[in-house]
């Protein structure tokens, strides 16, 4: 007993704690500030030592950003902290076949800072207005060979609004001698195109390369099959995420989101359509013969109607079994015109015709079953089978469904390499959206996935934690949460109070029992005891009744020899045992006090 009561008040306490812990959080959220762990030295500043030592509350933590650098060769790098868009080069192209209206590439591009950023200073590329043309792009390093190294593309996109149709990817730009920034537009030829797109429902993470036919040199898209994540969240929490490409020379590839792996394969096999054309094709001039019969099942032709088969039978007739309702006004009809309507002062009759008041439905037929002539209802015909057709068999002469015979496809070629793409040298975001404030940062193209990881710890890696810092505990989000729907305030009252509820119940009910002193305090035996006691009988009991059955079996199983002289052994036994009661009680008899002879003196 003593440990339920524990228990029940170690509970109890809990609960108070919490309750106090949570009061606790409401009173410090308003002073609440990003902290971000040790491990982040490289991105954060020493908080600022108080300069009022009699304050009661400690001073707020200062977080500031320190832009990465890359920590090994790269190809293109670009953080947005100069705050400019030096480098970039903002495209003055008119996109072909669209009105003029909106065919000019003006959108507008700013270096800001996140609107609900956690680190102050941490700028990046915004594209600013919606339902516009975008196209911004900058030069590499130097041009990317696709020759024996990795590629590795990786950038970060925040919608900040939400998306609504839209995309967030990046073209890889071909090198090529007619390539100017200047009138970079949709048609301008790309290598590679990486990234985010959205549409309605349908969630995209692009990656298409453009595959030269090493027979005719015209190029194809070759779009990666869709990957199996859920990709919905990253365009809805309106939160900053990494995206990664990883190219490599044997022709595998993976696509990271948040340092995830969302999507992975082959060039050569898991691109659509096929880098390589197939070996064989249906030959064009190939025809189907005229009795070429592609039928499986076919009318029997000795099928016969039956006599009896009433095609012209109606499929519903009127319900002879019906009748009219009781109190059917029959002359009364289903609308009338309402009888408070008025004619507009402006009717003009020789222009709108006759006025004439709207319906309304006859409130005569209101308490009425119902209103006008009564007609019967229409139930299916059983008699009804429709038009007779013969029954389906088996088509004798059936020779399968044609196809076009096979020859060797001309334009057949074999590329195994296909991650020898056309060098690129430049990167560009040629985009339009429904939605405005996209925020992009932090691009970088390399060869090294250490890099890429480093770059991304330093970038992206930050702003996780500041967010992660920033986002309250378990009890604020649930409280947070009740605010926006305060039904859930019941939901928490029940999951608290049943359980406590239920505790101290089973803590403090029962009946209580007496203790053993006071059993000892009578002669009466305590029931445990008593029933220990009959159980004890009833087993020694049976025990006694196994015993006699053994015994008189071993009995039955002794020889003859040994009945007879154990027969002649109980008789002498039993002529004893007469005996001896008869001498005990003439000794018992001598020794009574009336059979005594009295002492002689």
């Amino acid at each position: 007993m003593e440990l339920k009561w524990l228990l029940c008040v170690t509970l109890l306490a809990l609960g108070i704690l919490a309750v106090q812990a949570h009061d606790m959080d409401e009173d410090n959220d308003a002073d609440d500030v990003v902290d971000i762990e040790d491990d982040l030295d490289d991105g954060i500043e020493d908080v600022e030592e108080s300069k009022s030592e009699t304050s009661s509350l400690p001073p707020a933590p200062k977080v500031t950003y320190r832009p990465p650098v890359p920590t090994g060769e790269v190809y293109f790098a670009e953080s947005f902290d100069k705050g400019t868009l030096d480098g970039w080069i903002l495209s003055r192209a008119k996109k072909d076949d669209t009105d003029d209206e909106i065919a000019k590439y003006d959108g507008k591009w700013e270096v800001q800072d996140m609107k609900e950023t956690k680190l102050p200073g941490d700028k990046g590329l915004v594209m600013v207005t919606r339902a516009k043309h975008h196209a911004i792009s900058s030069k590499l390093s130097k041009p990317f060979v696709f020759d024996t190294k990795p590629l590795i593309i990786q950038y970060e996109v925040n919608f900040q609004n939400g998306i609504e149709c839209g995309g967030a990817y990046v073209k890889l730009l071909s090198k090529t001698p007619e390539l100017n920034l200047d009138q970079f537009h949709d048609k301008t030829p790309y290598t590679i195109m990486f990234g985010p797109d959205k549409c309605g429902e349908d969630y995209k993470l692009h990656f298409i390369f453009r595959h030269k036919n090493p027979k005719t040199g015209k190029y194809e898209e070759k779009h990666a099959k869709r990957p199996d994540a859920d990709l919905k969240t990253y365009f809805t929490d309106k939160k900053t995420h990494l995206y990664t490409l990883v190219l490599n020379p044997d022709n595998s590839f993976e696509i990271l989101v948040d340092q995830t792996v969302v999507n992975s394969g082959n060039l050569l096999n898991d691109m659509s359509p096929p880098v390589n054309p197939p070996r064989e094709i249906e030959d064009p001039n190939d025809q189907k013969p005229e009795d070429w019969d592609e039928r499986p099942k076919i009318p029997d032709p000795d099928a016969v109607k039956p006599d009896d088969w009433d095609e012209d039978a109606p499929a519903k007739i009127a319900d002879e079994n019906a009748v009219k309702p009781e109190g059917w006004l029959d002359d009364e009809p289903e609308y009338v015109a309402d009888p408070d309507a008025e004619k507009p002062e402006d009717w003009d009759e020789d222009m709108d015709g006759e006025w004439e008041a709207p319906q309304i439905a006859n409130p005569k037929c209101e308490t009425a079953p119902g209103c006008g002539t009564w007609q019967r209802p229409m139930i299916d015909n059983p008699n009804y089978k429709g038009k007779w057709k013969p029954p389906m068999i088996d088509n004798v002469n059936y020779q399968g469904i044609w196809k076009p015979r096979k020859i060797p496809n001309p334009d057949f070629f074999e590329d195994l390499e296909p991650f020898k793409m056309t060098p690129f040298s430049a990167v560009g975001l040629e985009l339009w959206s429904m939605t405005s404030d996209i925020f992009f940062d932090n691009f970088i193209i390399c060869t090294e996935r250490a890099v890429a990881d480093d770059w991304a710890s330093d970038g992206w890696g930050l702003k996780k934690a500041a967010d992660g810092a920033a986002e309250p505990g378990v009890v604020g989000q649930m409280m947070a949460a009740a605010e926006e729907r305060p039904w859930l305030w019941v939901v928490y009252i029940l999951t608290v109070a049943l359980p406590v509820f239920l505790v101290v119940l089973f803590c403090c009910s029962g009946k209580k029992q007496p203790s053993a002193a006071e059993y000892k305090k009578t002669d009466a035996p305590q029931p445990d005891v008593m029933d220990d006691e009959k159980e004890e009988e009833k087993d020694k009991g049976e025990k006694e009744e196994e015993e006699e059955e053994e015994d008189a079996n071993e009995e039955k199983l002794g020889s003859d020899a040994d009945l007879g002289s154990a027969s002649q052994e109980e008789e002498e036994e039993e002529e004893e045992e007469d005996r001896k009661p008869a001498s005990e009680e003439e000794e018992t008899v001598n020794r009574s006090p009336r059979n005594r002879k009295p002492r002689k003196d």
